[in-house]
């Protein structure tokens, strides 16, 4: 059903026939995945720590609303709103995670948490996606104006971010925020010897954190080998796909959810796999892969390297993540405290998601303009199309 008439020339107009609709469907699609499953996997939750058994679900849905109004309003942004939102998104982002180094509450040998209210508020998730679009437009500026060395500007930012991140400590988002920088880097086709920089980088990193980080070595230790140290959440997380079977056990009927520590965020797609099946668990992971591989191919008919570089970062952001949430349910990937995107409870990462993906349908809307895929890559300034 459409809203508006394509000769329809207002802003809202105009926003409805030029963003890409069937990926906003998608999401919305996932975010309703999100609340049934927070509510059914949360209530065994609250009762172990003694809370209301609706206070997950409340919360999830109190963060879910303004996370949906930044995704839509922020899709209806143009380039220059999108990069100067990020900035100062970014800019706040950083000055918090700097604070909660001092100030911030230390949560299972981590602190990456600030108290705004009633609420935690996790900086570092709001880094991400901004931190994507301000290194792309630096990247880019460089395309188009060579005397400007934005690549070095970028690998300073990122230096920067990574150090906040490596200091609370997150490996995992540290990890995630690497290989975002690194797609945008091979997507830029700048010189071959920043990937390899980039790379042994990466690869050292790795390996310092695996002898420097205790928790770090456990997980890789456990994954490799189960007999290692304690594998509880991850042996009941096969144990709930194995009980949920083909079918599932039907929305709110799942009993191997409730030995979870984690159902609500962590081990969410467990829950999925027991209560929904694993025909619709597939279907979710189909919803995800189809929100990549479209916006890909959105990006395919544009030659503004900007948006290029930017949706390329925010697509490998948003398929990581879910990537490692997914994998690390089913053991194909170690452990990690990362979230789905939508769906597991987490308001810093349903506002982080809103966005990253809210930025995403505004630099994927149709424009007239001609394609890398008919005839080459050609570089226009950032700023004409922008305003």
């Amino acid at each position: 059903m459409n809203f508006f008439a394509r000769t329809d020339k207002s802003f809202l107009g105009s926003w409805w026939w030029t963003v890409d609709r069937v990926t906003l469907a998608i999401l919305v699609t996932i975010c309703i995945f999100g609340v049934v499953l927070v509510t059914a996997a949360s209530p065994s939750v609250a009762q172990r720590i003694h809370v209301s058994p609706n206070h997950f679900i409340i919360r999830h849905v109190i963060f879910l609303l303004p996370s949906m109004l930044l995704l839509v309003g922020l899709s209806m942004a143009n380039l220059q709103q999108i990069w100067r939102t990020a900035l100062i998104v970014l800019g706040a982002s950083m000055v918090l995670m700097v604070a909660v180094l001092i100030f911030g509450n230390e949560v299972k040998g981590a602190q990456r948490w600030v108290e705004i209210g009633p609420f935690s508020i996790q900086p570092s998730e709001l880094a991400k996606p901004t931190f994507i679009i301000v290194a792309s437009w630096l990247i880019a500026r460089q395309k188009e104006r060579p005397e400007f060395k934005g690549i070095y500007f970028a690998s300073a930012l990122y230096a920067a971010v990574v150090a906040l991140l490596v200091l609370q400590p997150d490996m995992g988002m540290t990890f995630v925020v690497t290989a975002s920088f690194f797609a945008i880097i091979f997507l830029a086709g700048l010189p071959f010897r920043w990937i390899i920089l980039l790379l042994v980088v990466a690869m050292g990193a790795s390996v310092l954190a695996y002898f420097t980080f205790g928790h770090v070595q456990s997980r890789v230790d456990r994954f490799l080998n189960p007999e290692a140290g304690d594998t509880y959440q991850i042996d009941r997380s096969l144990a709930a796909f194995q009980h949920g079977g083909l079918l599932g056990t039907g929305a709110g009927q799942g009993t191997v959810k409730m030995t979870i520590p984690d159902a609500h965020a962590d081990f969410i797609f467990a829950v999925a796999g027991e209560e929904l099946g694993m025909l619709m668990t597939v279907l979710l992971v189909g919803l995800y892969g189809y929100v990549i591989v479209r916006g890909y191919n959105r990006i395919m008919d544009t030659d503004n390297i900007f948006i290029i570089l930017a949706s390329g970062g925010i697509l490998t952001l948003f398929g990581l993540q879910a990537l490692i949430n997914m994998g690390s349910s089913i053991h194909l990937l170690p452990t990690k405290g990362m979230t789905l995107p939508f769906i597991s409870y987490g308001g810093s990462s349903l506002l982080s998601s809103g966005i990253g993906m809210g930025m995403l349908l505004a630099l994927t809307k149709r424009q007239g303009r001609s394609g890398i895929a008919r005839g080459g890559l050609s570089i226009r300034p950032i700023g004409g199309s922008a305003k």
